[in-house]
C-alpha cells in the first residue's frame, strides 16, 4: 500500500510512508495552502445545494423498502450518480449499485452506503414519515421505516459524489460509490463481494463510510480508532425432552428446566471464561417452548446473538456455547443430544477502524467542521457488515459517526432524570435534517478529497 499526500494531511498506509523528496516544512506548507483553498469550495457547494439534498431525503424517508427488496431504492440511487457523471452498474449481488467516478491516477477510495430499511410503523409524526406497508413471504404486513438512517447515508452518498465530480481538478484517482443491500440481515457486503465487486471494478486501496449517531447533536461528528463494531453471531438452541403430564413430571424428560439450567450456565461464559478486558455478549433473546400450563413438551428452543471484537473470543464463546449445551442436557437426563446451530448466513465481522487512517481523518474533520465538533465516540457492540470490504482486502477501512439529534433535545438528554433520545431501530427516531445533511457531506467530501490524491 502507498502513502498518500491528501488536502493537508499525509494519509498513512500500513506502517511505512513514502515521502516526497522536498523538506517537511515545504510538504506541510503546500498542504496546508491546498486544505485552506479547498474548504471554501466545498462548503459554497454544500451551501449552493443542500435544499435539493433535504428533498432528497425526505423522498427516501418516505419510500423505505425492506431488505433484499431494495429495488426502486437502487434504481434511484443509480439515477442519481449517473446524473453526476460516474459510471453505473447496477444488480451487483441483489440490488447493489456500483458507480464509479474516475479521475486519473491515483488511491482508489471505496464510499459505501447502505440502502434498506427496517419493518417497523413509524410514529415520527412528521410530515414526510413513511406509511409504507408490505406484505411478507409469510403473508403477514408490517410497516417499513428508515429507523436506522439509511436515508441519511444515501443522501451522503449522492451528495458526495456530486461535489466531488464538481471538483475534479482538486483531487486524483478513483471514487467507487457502493449502494449495499440488506445491510439490516448482514448479507449485502458479502452479496457484492460473491458478485465480484472486487474483481470487475477498481479495488479500492481504503475503505469509508459514515453512519448515524443518536447520542450526538447535528453538527458533530464522532471518530474512534480500532474496533467500533462487534462480530454479530445468530445461534439457534434446539433442546429435546419427552413429554408428558405436568402433574407427573417424573415420567418425562422436561426439556423447559434444562432450557433454564442451559439459559444460567451461559452466561458464566462471559463471567468467566472471557478475559475480564475483552468485550462479549451472549444475551438469550427468545425462548419457545410448550403450549399448555399442564403439558410437559417435547422440545425448547432458544435463540441467542452472541458478540465479541476479536475471532480469539468469538471462537471461545461459540465453543463455549456448544460445550455448555451439550454437558447440561446429559446432565438434565435428556436421552437426545441439542442442536447448536450457527448461522453462517448472518454473521457480520467486527468493524475495524484503522489507528493511523483513523487520526489523519480527525485531523481532516478538526479543520474542516472545527475542533469542538469532533468527539471521540466509543465502539459499540451493534453489528455492521461495512467492516467485511476491508478484512477481505486487507486494506485500512474507517467508518465515523454523525449527530442527528437538535441542540436542545441533545441538552435537555443530559441534564438528571432528562428525556432519554429515541434510537437508531425506533419508530420514533428523526434525524434533523438540514444540519445533519450538512455536516456529514462537508465531513465526507473532506475526507475524500484528503485521502485520494492532490492534482
Amino acid at each position: 500500500m502507498r502513502g498518500m499526500v491528501g488536502a493537508g494531511v499525509l494519509f498513512l498506509a500500513g506502517s511505512g510512508i513514502a515521502l516526497p523528496a522536498e523538506p517537511a516544512a515545504r510538504q506541510t506548507e503546500v498542504r496546508a495552502a491546498h486544505r485552506r483553498d479547498l474548504e471554501p469550495q466545498i462548503a459554497s457547494l454544500v451551501d449552493q445545494r443542500l435544499g435539493e439534498w433535504v428533498a432528497l431525503y425526505k423522498e427516501l424517508h418516505a419510500a423505505p423498502e425492506l431488505s433484499l427488496r431494495e429495488e426502486q431504492t437502487a434504481a434511484r440511487l443509480a439515477e442519481l450518480w449517473e446524473a453526476a457523471g460516474l459510471a453505473v452498474t447496477p444488480n451487483v449481488g441483489g440490488h447493489g449499485v456500483v458507480a464509479v467516478l474516475a479521475n486519473g491516477e491515483g488511491p482508489t477510495l471505496l464510499i459505501r452506503t447502505d440502502m434498506d430499511a427496517l419493518p417497523v410503523v413509524e410514529e415520527t409524526g412528521l410530515p414526510y414519515a413513511s406509511r409504507v406497508r408490505v406484505e411478507l413471504d409469510d403473508g403477514s404486513h408490517v410497516g417499513v421505516m428508515h429507523a436506522c438512517g439509511h436515508d441519511v447515508h444515501m443522501t451522503v452518498a449522492v451528495a458526495a459524489a456530486q461535489v466531488l465530480a464538481a471538483l475534479k481538478d482538486r483531487w486524483r484517482g478513483t471514487a467507487v460509490f457502493i449502494g449495499q443491500p440488506a445491510e439490516e440481515v448482514g448479507r449485502g457486503a458479502r452479496m457484492m463481494i460473491a458478485a465480484g465487486l472486487f474483481e470487475r471494478f477498481p479495488k479500492p486501496d481504503y475503505c469509508t463510510a459514515e453512519h448515524v449517531a443518536h447520542d450526538l447533536p447535528a453538527g458533530v461528528v464522532g471518530v474512534y480508532a480500532g474496533y467500533v463494531n462487534a462480530n454479530v453471531d445468530s445461534v439457534d438452541i434446539t433442546i429435546y425432552g419427552r413429554g408428558g403430564h405436568g402433574a407427573h413430571p417424573h415420567l418425562s424428560e422436561d426439556p423447559i428446566v434444562a432450557a433454564a439450567q442451559v439459559i444460567v450456565g451461559l452466561q458464566t461464559l462471559v463471567s468467566r471464561r472471557v478475559k475480564p478486558t475483552a468485550p462479549a455478549v451472549v444475551t438469550v433473546g427468545s425462548v419457545h417452548a410448550g403450549t399448555k400450563h399442564n403439558i410437559i413438551p417435547e422440545v425448547a428452543r432458544l435463540q441467542l446473538t452472541v458478540r465479541s471484537y476479536n475471532d480469539e473470543v468469538r471462537r471461545q464463546l461459540l465453543d463455549g456455547i456448544r460445550q455448555v449445551t451439550a454437558d447440561t442436557c446429559r446432565a438434565m437426563g435428556c436421552s437426545r443430544p441439542p442442536e447448536v446451530l450457527v448461522s453462517e448466513e448472518e454473521y457480520t465481522p467486527a468493524a475495524y477502524n484503522d489507528p493511523a487512517l483513523t487520526a489523519a481523518a480527525k485531523a481532516v474533520f478538526e479543520q474542516a467542521l472545527g475542533s469542538d465538533r469532533v468527539v471521540d465516540k466509543p465502539p459499540e457492540m451493534g453489528g455492521e457488515d461495512f467492516g467485511t470490504y476491508s478484512r477481505t482486502l486487507g486494506v485500512p477501512g474507517f467508518m465515523f459517526r454523525v449527530g442527528v439529534v437538535s441542540a436542545e433535545d441533545y441538552a435537555a438528554s443530559q441534564t438528571p432524570g432528562g428525556p432519554k433520545l429515541p434510537p437508531a431501530h425506533s419508530s420514533r427516531f428523526a434525524p434533523r435534517p438540514e444540519p445533519t445533511i450538512r455536516t456529514a457531506v462537508h465531513a465526507m467530501t473532506a475526507l475524500a478529497c484528503s485521502m485520494l490524491g492532490a492534482p
